[in-house]
């Protein structure tokens, strides 16, 4: 996020809402899911108050809030679920750092969610904030088109799922592991875009060569900045002694953990295959730099005794006795000749050329 943008809170008092994302004015759209291990019923509501009936367990309520245009609807959770107003304002700040914070009563989560456009190649981020309670979980978006949750809503839909018999945490888990899924898709989808630019780098590297590696350096500089803290905060989710975290839930949120070290090391990996790859256009380019400078040296080197010559009966000396002579001019052409064809021949020795 800009500093113009956090300019705007320049003064306020800690807990003021305010939104720090991109602009919006969309509906913020609520989404409810209600289920158990024998029971499930998903719908969009329209007011708040349809989603603030806390079922006891092992009833599991979910609500995802798609939008945060809407500083009331916050306003009126926070109050409602007793949501610290710090939090209310780290859910409407979309820079945050990948965290996980435990206020007694719930967890606060915060972590991005991408993806990566197929068309134009560009990263799409979006925060994800979600607060775990005793048998509820709610999930902020930004209020992106889509989402990588639809997998996570097709399990909840077959009885016979794990995540229909657990609780909240669980769900929770299921929400981190489908983002850091896909953060190995998008990964995946740029390590293959890098090895089209090392092949092109073989064959014909240009200038628009080194601008898509530049590309792809800042968008994995982007990726470093949302991956190196989640694996912090997934570690302290698993190391975490709360009660809203079930043991059968850690065994998970460790696996999890091991997931965003492969997410990290494949992207060192990136990385570094990157930096290799900016020296090996550079030295391409000098290469083909100093071949040039090769074959202009070659070609002066060859013209100087013909010069020479050129230039010795060139000057304006009366008496030049070759000057009268009548093949002078076919021996000065066979003698050129023959000094520029035996140097060819002695740098093609020297394996110069």
């Amino acid at each position: 996020m800009s500093i113009r943008k956090r300019s705007k809170k320049a003064g306020l008092a800690p807990g003021t809402l305010i939104h720090m994302g991109r602009a919006k004015t969309g509906a913020t759209r609520i989404d409810l899911v209600e289920y158990d291990e024998s029971h499930l019923e998903a719908r969009s509501v329209e007011s708040i108050e349809q989603c603030l009936v806390k079922k006891p367990l092992p009833t599991v309520t979910w609500v995802n809030v798609d939008g945060l245009a809407d500083l009331e609807v916050l306003r009126h959770f926070g109050s409602c679920y007793g949501i610290h107003p710090l939090v209310l304002e780290d859910i409407l700040a979309t820079d945050q750092r990948p965290k996980a914070a435990d206020y007694g009563e719930y967890l606060y989560v915060v972590l991005k969610m991408i993806t990566l456009d197929g068309e134009s190649g560009e990263l799409k981020s979006e925060q994800v904030s979600l607060v775990l309670g005793q048998n509820y979980l709610v999930s902020f978006q930004e209020g992106l088109e889509g989402d990588v949750f639809e997998q996570v809503r097709s399990r909840l839909n077959n009885e016979k799922a794990r995540l229909r018999a657990m609780g909240p945490d669980f769900l929770l888990h299921a929400l981190l592991d489908v983002i850091v899924d896909h953060y190995f898709l998008v990964l995946e989808e740029i390590s293959d875009r890098i090895e089209d630019i090392e092949d092109e780098l073989i064959d014909n590297p240009t200038t628009a060569t080194v601008q898509a590696i530049y590309r792809l350096k800042r968008q994995l500089l982007f990726l470093h900045k949302a991956f190196w803290p989640l694996r912090e905060a997934v570690s302290s989710l698993q190391r975490r002694d709360s009660q809203l975290i079930r043991d059968t839930t850690v065994i998970y949120l460790r696996d999890l953990y091991d997931h965003t070290v492969q997410v990290l090391d494949t992207l060192e990996t990136l990385r570094e295959m990157l930096s290799g790859m900016l020296d090996i256009y550079l030295s391409s380019v000098s290469n083909r730099l100093n071949e040039v400078m090769k074959v202009l040296t070659i070609i002066a080197t060859i013209f100087m005794p013909l010069s020479f010559i050129v230039g010795l009966y060139g000057m304006n000396f009366k008496y030049m006795p070759e000057l009268e002579w009548h093949y002078g001019y076919y021996m000065v052409l066979f003698l050129s000749a023959l000094i520029g064809g035996g140097m060819l021949v002695y740098f093609k020795k020297r394996r110069w050329i």
